[in-house]
């Protein structure tokens, strides 16, 4: 991969500001937008440009001296995509509306875009593949498949090269680059809480699935692996070409193996309390990453939870000694 110039959205939030790293350490250039919404200033990388701004605004900060960009400007609470709908179709469509209409203005005409197993809905079957029917249970998996949808047209109709990469779970840490979600929602961050003291106890949401455990599997992926495979796809797409990718490990681990993993990495306890199930939350969530293996050249080399948990919980202890706890 020859070394270029970035625009990276969204790149001081959790995802984003570990490609921007990634991207860097490459020896990319990298400009970071982002509005700092849900963002922070000190996940900017040293040695990016920093620019704070809205996506919508990206006319004013994107030339043609960029080679591409690596869309991750979003909201991405479920919840809350439920409760304020329009917020994620101003910002989530409209903004990657914006963008798209300035990349075609400025002839960059290669795109990364940061999408999500929750374009699926529930699952059909498992693993899950790229061509399962999109069927999203929440106006937030809604917008990212509006979007995936304006990328396919962008690229028919005017040459884009895109890809879109569709996670399942991220978790983990590089560096003192994690995550820190306000409110927090993601089960790893959440259990390591409990291991810290910040909350008594973690909630299980059933224990009485078709599971080998009764709790509920899912897919989860380090995010150093995650940025990877970014940089992977912006070599891997052609022009007029709309690449879409799942990326997981392909396999799953239950509530339980993750809430007993989190005990041995932190030698803390971790009480439970059992609670009824969510509604919507489907056994099993797993992906199928043979498409990412095949077009990508790309395969997690951090698959182990053990890993996964041990750097968040490192970049966990490293946040409470900030804030001297």
């Amino acid at each position: 991969m020859s070394r270029g110039k970035y625009l990276v959205t969204g790149g001081a939030g959790y995802v984003g500001s570990v490609v921007a790293a990634h991207l860097l350490e490459a020896g990319h250039r990298v400009t970071v937008l982002d509005d700092l919404s849900t963002g922070f200033r000190e996940g900017v990388p040293d040695g990016a440009h920093f620019v704070e701004g809205r996506v919508q605004d990206a006319a004013r900060h994107l030339d043609a001296s960029y080679d591409g960009v690596l869309h991750f400007a979003a909201f991405s609470q479920v919840g809350e995509s439920v409760a304020d709908p329009e917020k994620y179709w101003v910002n989530n469509v409209g903004g990657t509306m914006a963008l798209l209409a300035a990349m075609r203005d400025t002839g960059v005409r290669r795109l990364v875009f940061s999408s999500t197993a929750a374009t699926y809905g529930e699952p059909v079957s498992v693993p899950l593949t790229e061509t399962d029917p999109t069927a999203p249970t929440s106006p937030y998996g809604a917008s990212k498949l509006a979007v995936d949808h304006m990328i396919s047209g962008e690229a028919a109709a005017h040459g884009l090269a895109a890809a879109s990469l569709r996670y399942f779970n991220v978790a983990g840490a590089y560096g003192k680059y994690g995550e820190r979600h306000d409110p927090e929602s993601h089960l790893i961050p959440l259990v390591l809480q409990v291991a810290l003291g910040r909350r008594p106890s973690i909630a299980v949401y059933g224990d009485d699935y078709p599971t080998p455990d009764g709790t509920c599997v899912r897919d989860y992926i380090h995010v150093a692996d995650l940025a990877e495979a970014h940089l992977l796809a912006l070599d891997a797409v052609t022009p007029g070409e709309h690449l879409i990718c799942n990326l997981g490990n392909g396999n799953g681990f239950s509530v339980r193996e993750v809430v007993r993993t989190v005990r041995e990495v932190t030698g803390h306890p971790v009480p439970e309390v059992v609670s009824a199930r969510r509604g919507g939350d489907p056994a099993v969530l797993v992906a199928s990453a043979a498409t990412a293996r095949d077009r990508l050249g790309w395969k997690p080399s951090r698959p182990e939870l053990a890993g996964i948990v041990a750097d968040a919980w490192e970049f966990a202890r490293a946040r409470r000694a900030e804030a001297g706890e």
